[in-house]
């Protein structure tokens, strides 16, 4: 079994928190904060116990945050020597997030410099959220910040639905002010920080698919392989639902000339194993057509609904008249994201953002024919 999360903060961590801070504070109370930063920690899930070394902050750190700012910083690591890093900047993230934003420039400053020892993209979404005009004026000014950390932070912190972060509501409404450091990080030297202006884009087009087809439609013309890998990750959501802008931005046509045929291996699957099928897919046009086939599969929910999921299959170009064959295995076995139920499921093939055939398949489970 992998460790638990929450087994990332512990008591000796808060122990060299301790030893780092002081290193730049002699009136640091060290065991007074080891003594509240571990009273009852083992009980605690991660965010808990991160909350909790967070207080024992708000406690032993001085109480005018230009002062703590100062310590923090110092006790960064640099010119090779150790302090505050890894998982010990969560509850420092958390601290300045709290008492930082009274003091906007230098809480940001203070996030600016964490990152690169860490991530303080929790730790900006507070002051978007608390000033979104003044906040961006800042971080946009570290799109051209010469470590890759930073310039990250800028596209990462401000996503509007940011996984196990504040939702950004102001941008899921109304995305449009971030657009612009998007825009100028998207051919950045480092894949790290493209795949986030991706992952931004494509948080975006759940909300305001239409934006972010247009704003790709502008950006694609002559994109460099690099900038076309991105746009097209940034799409992603947008292809799997058949955007017709998000479609044409990459040469998928008209679905309305390709003939599909399903056919399935095996009708009956039993858990642990695998659907078969077989898919052919027909350009009946006159002109050649790039293809782009995609399958969802329904899964049958606890009260016999249909849930679909959508798997990539294959990309092609296929000539006037032309047809291609390719045959498939879908593995169903035990996954923690997903409960499997026995019953009809369905497969669905798509093509070019339509669903163009579908046949329905019985899933059984091995507990059902023992015995």
């Amino acid at each position: 079994m992998p460790e638990p999360l929450k087994n990332l903060l512990h008591e000796a961590l808060v122990g060299d928190m301790a030893d780092r801070l002081a290193a730049h504070a002699p009136s640091f109370d060290k065991a007074h904060f080891v003594k509240l930063a571990t009273d009852g920690l083992v009980a605690l899930e991660l965010m808990e116990r991160a909350a909790l070394i967070r207080d024992a902050l708000f406690v032993t750190l001085p109480e005018d945050f230009s002062d703590a700012a100062a310590i923090l910083k110092a006790s960064l690591p640099a010119s090779g020597k150790p302090g505050l890093t890894g998982w010990m900047l969560l509850p420092i993230n958390q601290f300045i997030a709290a008492r930082g934003l009274d003091h906007f420039e230098l809480g940001l400053d203070l996030l600016k410099a964490l990152t690169p020892h860490f991530t303080a993209e929790f730790g900006i979404r507070p002051f978007i959220h608390r000033d979104q005009r003044r906040a961006l004026a800042i971080i946009s000014g570290w799109v051209d910040d010469p470590d890759q950390h930073v310039r990250r932070l800028a596209s990462e912190g401000t996503r509007p639905r940011l996984p196990w972060a504040m939702r950004l509501t102001q941008l899921v409404r109304n995305p449009a002010p971030i657009l612009p450091i998007l825009s100028a990080l998207m051919d950045d030297p480092e894949d790290y920080v493209r795949r986030s202006v991706a992952n931004s884009l494509n948080d975006i087009a759940k909300d305001h698919p239409d934006m972010v087809a247009a704003f790709i439609a502008g950006q694609i013309e002559d994109a460099s392989p690099e900038r076309r890998r991105l746009l097209k990750h940034a799409s992603r959501t947008l292809l799997k639902n058949g955007h017709a802008q998000a479609l044409a931005n990459f040469g998928f046509g008209s679905a309305a000339s390709l003939a599909c045929e399903l056919r399935l291996l095996n009708g009956e699957v039993m858990f642990g194993e695998g659907l078969d099928f077989a898919i052919r897919v027909t350009n009946g046009g006159g002109a050649a057509q790039s293809v782009m086939i995609d399958y969802a599969i329904h899964h049958v929910k606890a009260d016999g609904s249909l849930s679909p999921k959508v798997f990539k299959c294959k990309t092609i170009a296929l000539a006037p008249g032309q047809s291609q064959a390719i045959e498939r295995r879908h593995a169903i076995r035990p996954i923690t994201t997903r409960r499997y139920y026995p019953g009809e499921h369905r497969i669905a093939i798509i093509v070019n953002g339509a669903e163009s055939a579908s046949e329905s398949f019985v899933l059984r489970m091995p507990s059902m024919d023992a015995g």
